[in-house]
C-alpha cells in the first residue's frame, strides 16, 4: 500500500465523516425555527436529537460486525448515501412524530461510519492516535460549516432548506469514495452472524478493566459533548440574549477549537499516553462550560479588584476553547480502545465500545433539555459541566492507581 494511497483513504474517510456530522450538526442552529413550526418544546426537540444520537450509537456494533463480513468499503458507502437519502426526508416531513423517525433513521445511517473507518485505518496506519485524530477532523469541519449554513439558510428560506444542505456535499463525497477506495478484504466473511452476537464474550469484553474505566469516562463525556452540540447556540441565545447569527457564528468557533484540539490530543497521546490526553480535555471542558454560565461573574470579577472590565468576547472565546478542547476527548480515547484489542476484535469490539458509549451518551440531549425546561439554561450548563470534572477525576485515580495507558 503505497504513502499516497494511505492517505487517500485518510482523507476520504475523513470527507465521508464530515458528511455524517455535516447532516447531523445541521438540525441544532435551526432548533428555534423547528420548536416554532410545529409548536413543541424543548424536551420534544431534545427527545427527537437523542434519539438520532441514540439510532446513532446503536448502528455501531452492528457496524463493525458488517464490516467483518462485507468488508469495510461496502459499509462507509452505506453510510454517506444513506445519511444524504435521510437528510432530504427529513426535510420534507409534515408532522413532528415524522421529524423524530426521521431523524432517527438518520442517526441509523451515520452510525455505520465511525466504527468501521477508524478500523479501516488501524489497518492502514501504524500512528493510529494521528490517523484517527485527522480523520476526526471531519466532524469539526463540518461544524465549522454546517452551522453558518445552516442558519443562513434558515432565517432566509426556512429549516427545512437548512437541514436538506447535507445532500450537497454527500452526493460527491458518495462518488469519489466509490471511485477512490478499493473494495477492502473482510475479515470474517464466513462467520455465521449469530455467533458475532453471543451474549458471553460481549459480556467479557466489556467487563475487562482495561475496557470498563475508559468506557464509563467515555460515557460521561460522551452525555457532556451531545448536551453541548445539540443546544449550545440555544443555550446562546436564551440565556445571554445574543442573536441566533452571533450564537451560530460561536458555535462554529466552537467546532474550529475541536478541529484543533482533536489532532493536537490525537498526536499527543500517541507521544505521552493515552490518559493525560484525555484528562487534559476533559478538565478543560469542566472548566469552560462553568464558564460559560458564569460569564457576568467573570466580567465582574477584575472591577471588584479594582481592575479594567474584561470585555465580554474574550471571556466568551476561553470559555468556548475550553468547552470545545473538552469535547475533543474521542481521538484519544478511541486509539486507547483499540490499544487493548487484538486485532480480530477490533471490527466488531470496537463497535461494540462505541454503541455502549455512545447509545448511553446520546441521553444527553433529551438531558440538558429537560433540565433547561424545568430549571433554566444556567443550571442545565452546570450539570454537564459537573459530569466533566467527574470524568476527568476517574481517568486522572485510574492513572495514579498504575492503571492507565
Amino acid at each position: 500500500m503505497s504513502r499516497r494511497y494511505r492517505h487517500t483513504v485518510l482523507s476520504l474517510c475523513m470527507l465521508a465523516f464530515f458528511v455524517t456530522y455535516f447532516a447531523r450538526l445541521a438540525i441544532s442552529p435551526v432548533v428555534p425555527l423547528i420548536i416554532d413550526d410545529f409548536g413543541v418544546s424543548n424536551t420534544a426537540v431534545g427527545v427527537a436529537l437523542s434519539g438520532m444520537w441514540f439510532a446513532y450509537g446503536l448502528s455501531q456494533f452492528p457496524s463493525g460486525i458488517l464490516a467483518d463480513r462485507y468488508g469495510e468499503r461496502r459499509v462507509i458507502l452505506v453510510a454517506v448515501g444513506g445519511t444524504t437519502a435521510m437528510s432530504l426526508l427529513l426535510a420534507v416531513v409534515p408532522v413532528f412524530p415524522a421529524f423524530v423517525l426521521a431523524a432517527v433513521l438518520l442517526g441509523l445511517a451515520a452510525g455505520l461510519h465511525y466504527a468501521v473507518a477508524t478500523t479501516l485505518l488501524s489497518r492502514t496506519f501504524d500512528d493510529l492516535g494521528t490517523a484517527v485524530g485527522l480523520h476526526s477532523l471531519g466532524g469539526p469541519l463540518a461544524g465549522l460549516v454546517a452551522p453558518v449554513a445552516a442558519t443562513w439558510v434558515g432565517v432566509r428560506y426556512g429549516w427545512r432548506p437548512g437541514v436538506a444542505l447535507a445532500a450537497l456535499v454527500g452526493v460527491p463525497v458518495f462518488v469519489l469514495f466509490a471511485r477512490r477506495v478499493r473494495p477492502t478484504e473482510p475479515r470474517r466473511p464466513e462467520q455465521p452472524m449469530s455467533e458475532r452476537l453471543r451474549l458471553g464474550p460481549l459480556v467479557e469484553l466489556i467487563g475487562r478493566r482495561e475496557i470498563l474505566v475508559p468506557l464509563a469516562v467515555a460515557t460521561l463525556g460522551t452525555y457532556v459533548a451531545q448536551g453541548v452540540i445539540s443546544f449550545l447556540p440555544t443555550f446562546l441565545v436564551e440565556l445571554r440574549g445574543y442573536t441566533p447569527a452571533f450564537a451560530g457564528a460561536v458555535f462554529s468557533g466552537f467546532f474550529v477549537v475541536r478541529a484543533g484540539a482533536q489532532v493536537g490530543l490525537g498526536r499527543l497521546s500517541d507521544r505521552v499516553g493515552r490518559d493525560a490526553s484525555i484528562a487534559a480535555s476533559l478538565l478543560g471542558g469542566a472548566l469552560g462550560l462553568s464558564g460559560l454560565v458564569a460569564l457576568p461573574d467573570i466580567l465582574r470579577l477584575p472591577v471588584a479588584v479594582g481592575l479594567p472590565a474584561l470585555p465580554e468576547f474574550v471571556a466568551l472565546g476561553v470559555a468556548v476553547v475550553l468547552a470545545g478542547l473538552g469535547s475533543s476527548f474521542f481521538s484519544a480515547i478511541d486509539p486507547r480502545f483499540m490499544d487493548a484489542l487484538g486485532d480480530a476484535e477490533r471490527g466488531a469490539g470496537f463497535g461494540l465500545i462505541r454503541t455502549v458509549y455512545t447509545v448511553i451518551g446520546s441521553a444527553g440531549s433529551v438531558g440538558v433539555g429537560l433540565v433547561a425546561d424545568l430549571f433554566g439554561w444556567g443550571a442545565s450548563f452546570l450539570v454537564i459541566a459537573g459530569m466533566a470534572g467527574v470524568a476527568f477525576l476517574v481517568i486522572g485515580v485510574n492513572a495514579l492507581l498504575g492503571k492507565g495507558r
